[in-house]
């Protein structure tokens, strides 16, 4: 009971419905523009190239400061900026529904930069203001809750966005995902400002150089970001071929469809909810090292699935495993890099981090389908594995499992 009432507290309730509306817009720009750009006859490389819209998600860093510096004159720090990138976000999303892929591309990219740009800006503001809504015990559970609310928003703006399309005009499917944003805006009229925070920056300088100068000054600061690259990159990499994997061991479409789509869905979610209770009894150190662990195992979970080939109880196993440990490895991950920020700079150097968790996932994936092709997949599989050893060494140094928290 007083678990339960842990999770229904207001704190954790809105980590999942920030997460929810900071899920949403993601793939609003990717699969579900992708597939009204396809139908409307549009050049594939054109289609391609729509996926420098979301260059602000990895650049967001950039426009930090400003909102770390600047307080708006209602709302407060935090949600002052968060109402604005979300009526801006809403506006955003009812302006791309009203474009023409067919007749006008460039007017929709023009329109989806907007989004991605309103969208980052949330994420930015949402990062801060869980870092100092929530106090460090509470960080494991409510960065879980905010991981699953994410994916969510991304399965409801994808899965859901794709259904609708069959019925109604993409232009409509798109404001009825505008809609979809006012559980957020409203949760950030409801919601408290967070406390006091402990000072902030003065100027510009101050807020664009201290945050990276304060960081730096830590004792060991390049071996965490070591450790930010490192901890999922043979997960990222495995992950990054499961599809044609499944393909060419026999699986069809229907059955990748069914078993690793929707049954892995839940058990990521079911991941990141038993993560976060697990956080509160151990801490954030020791989840890293049992997740870490297991995220590890799941990756070699493939391996063994390509030597027994086409079974249904295999793959189940399989991805239920993989999914379930990386919700897990995922609420940790957040929850750490949660952590590490000051508070003084907790928008900028949060943006930082995720932007860097970022960077490995587009450049560790680019060479995976080289390496399975040359390897096998049984060899391809076993190196994913073997590769999540340098970012577990690295707990050694700053998250040793006697330090049960920060």
């Amino acid at each position: 009971m007083g678990m339960l009432k842990v999770i229904l507290s207001r704190r954790m309730l809105v980590s999942f419905i920030m997460g929810f509306a900071c899920g949403l817009p993601l793939l609003l720009t990717i699969s579900l523009l992708q597939a009204w750009m396809k139908d409307e006859g549009v050049d594939l490389t054109i289609i391609g190239l729509m996926a420098l819209v979301g260059l602000p998600y990895t650049l967001k860093f950039l426009w930090a400061p400003v909102l770390d510096r600047f307080t708006l004159a209602f709302l407060g720090r935090r949600r002052g900026w968060l109402f604005i990138a979300q009526i801006a976000l809403i506006c955003s999303i009812a302006g791309l529904g009203m474009t023409e892929p067919g007749r006008t591309p460039w007017m929709v990219a023009f329109a989806a930069f907007l989004v991605t740009f309103f969208s980052a800006s949330q994420d930015i503001v949402v990062d801060a203001y869980r870092r100092e809504d929530l106090s460090d015990e509470e960080l494991g559970l409510g960065s879980s809750l905010y991981v699953n609310g994410y994916r969510v928003g991304m399965l409801l703006a994808s899965g859901g966005g794709l259904i609708m399309a069959d019925h109604v005009p993409y232009s409509m499917v798109y404001m009825i995902m505008a809609a979809c944003m006012l559980p957020g805006v409203i949760t950030t009229l409801l919601t408290p400002e967070p406390g006091a925070p402990l000072g902030k920056p003065k100027s510009m300088k101050e807020a664009i150089i201290d945050p990276f100068v304060e960081y730096f000054s830590r004792q060991g600061a390049l071996w965490i970001l070591a450790f930010i690259l490192l901890y999922k990159i043979g997960d990222t990499m495995a992950s990054a071929m499961t599809t044609p994997f499944f393909l060419d061991i026999g699986f069809s479409k229907t059955e990748i469809g069914a078993v690793v789509k929707l049954f892995g869905f839940w058990a990521t979610i079911i991941g990141g909810l038993i993560g976060g209770l697990m956080m509160l009894r151990l801490g954030i150190n020791r989840s890293l090292w049992i997740f870490g662990f297991l995220q590890a195992f799941s990756t070699a979970g493939f391996a063994v699935l390509s030597r027994i080939g086409h079974s249904i109880p295999a793959l189940s196993f399989v991805i239920g495993f993989e999914n379930l440990s990386g919700g897990m490895g995922t609420a940790a991950y957040a929850a750490y890099m949660a952590s590490i920020t000051n508070r003084k700079f907790t928008a900028t150097q949060y943006a930082l981090l995720t932007s860097l968790m970022g960077v490995p996932r587009v450049i560790a994936s680019a060479p995976t389908g080289f390496f399975a092709k040359n390897m096998g997949w049984f060899g391809f599989f076993m190196a994913c594995t073997l590769i999540a050893i340098p970012g577990m060494l690295l707990l050694l140094k700053f998250a040793p499992w006697s330090s049960k928290k920060r």
